[in-house]
């Protein structure tokens, strides 16, 4: 005789969580461990129960499940704007980190300036989510107090420090130093960086600038501020106005660059070739965020990849923690980094 789970799917009946644990040989809340992500589950239990699912079809009724919890199962993403590309490749990345732990993500802009930041924290859309990841570009660090919510919050990039919530990050000034440190490893000397802000006493930006001071001087090179190039968005056109400014303040005495993002070396590769400048032949570049795209610019793009899925999951499976109940102390989880090395900086 076909056991119970076969005889639903041949009726064309969806199997349960009791079919599973019957097939796999263990209990009904083993199952619920495993669909659930519980991390204490033998390898090979977890693997038979999981063949068990696949071959009988379960699926979680992700609906029923919420409904006993008392939550939605949706999650929000705050980001400034999804034709940045890397907020885009990031929103792709918490997209998939939610949809394997059963979640709905909805995603909302903040402006390029993060000028709608605090109606976001405050926004009555709240209700409609469990928690809300959250990356803040434009707020001041004295508008902290904005982060003491009644819902599950984590913060993402480097806007806001001592918020008192979980904080998923980057190693940016480590990266930055890396990606310099390369440059100068390869004969560089004249460095240029584009992407400064003036000012700035926090946020991507003024990290980046300080990890490419410290690269130059752990080499003896002094700065130059003809070589520093400021751009108010990291876009290809603000990186290509800040090279054409570089190249015309420096007599075109540069042979190296750090771009403080992908999109402004994009912009700045343009200016270089329609300089006559050969990239890395006279000039060498390094990116940062390592885009899919960069991998066709031409030439192939060096950057630095800081971490975008680890991040992702990361600050999914922090929030998801918070939305069930966890009540540490918030944590800083600063993700790992690496430098791809392609044509620009060979």
């Amino acid at each position: 005789m076909p056991r119970s789970g076969a005889r639903r799917k041949a009726r064309g009946m969806s199997a349960t969580m009791r079919d599973v644990a019957s097939r796999a040989g263990v209990s009904v809340k083993t199952v619920s461990n495993v669909v659930n992500g519980f991390a204490h589950i033998r390898p090979t239990t977890r693997e038979r129960v999981e063949a068990a699912i696949d071959e009988l079809g379960y699926r979680m009724n992700i609906a029923g499940r919420n409904l006993r919890r008392g939550r939605t199962g949706m999650i929000g993403l705050a980001i400034p704007e999804l034709r940045v590309p890397y907020f885009a490749e990031l929103a792709d990345s918490c997209l998939r980190a939610a949809e394997e732990r059963g979640l709905v993500l909805l995603i909302e802009q903040t402006g390029a300036g993060g000028e709608h930041e605090l109606d976001v924290l405050a926004s009555p859309q709240r209700q409609q989510t469990d928690g809300l990841l959250f990356s803040a570009v434009g707020m001041d660090p004295d508008e902290k107090a904005a982060f003491a919510v009644d819902y599950p919050l984590v913060l993402l990039g480097e806007r806001v420090f001592d918020a008192g919530v979980d904080h998923v990050t980057m190693a940016n000034r480590e990266a930055s130093r890396a990606a310099t440190a390369h440059l100068i490893d390869r004969g560089c000397r004249r460095i240029a960086v584009i992407g400064a802000h003036e000012g700035e006493r926090m946020g991507s930006a003024a990290l980046r600038y300080a990890g490419y001071l410290d690269a130059l001087a752990e080499a003896g090179i002094a700065p130059d501020p003809d070589l520093v190039g400021e751009a108010g968005r990291w876009v290809r056109a603000t990186g290509a106005s800040a090279m054409t400014k570089i190249l015309s303040a420096s007599g075109g005495d540069v042979d190296g660059v750090f771009a403080m993002n992908d999109a402004l070396a994009l912009g700045a590769l343009h200016v270089l070739h329609e300089h006559g400048l050969r990239v890395p032949q006279d000039v060498r570049v390094v990116g940062f965020d390592d885009l899919d795209e960069v991998r066709y610019s031409e030439p192939p793009l060096t950057s630095i990849a800081p971490g975008r899925e680890q991040i992702a999951r990361v600050a999914v499976d922090r929030l998801l923690r918070r939305i069930e109940g966890e009540d540490e102390a918030p944590r800083t989880v600063v993700a790992d980094f690496d430098l791809i090395q392609r044509e620009s900086s060979r």
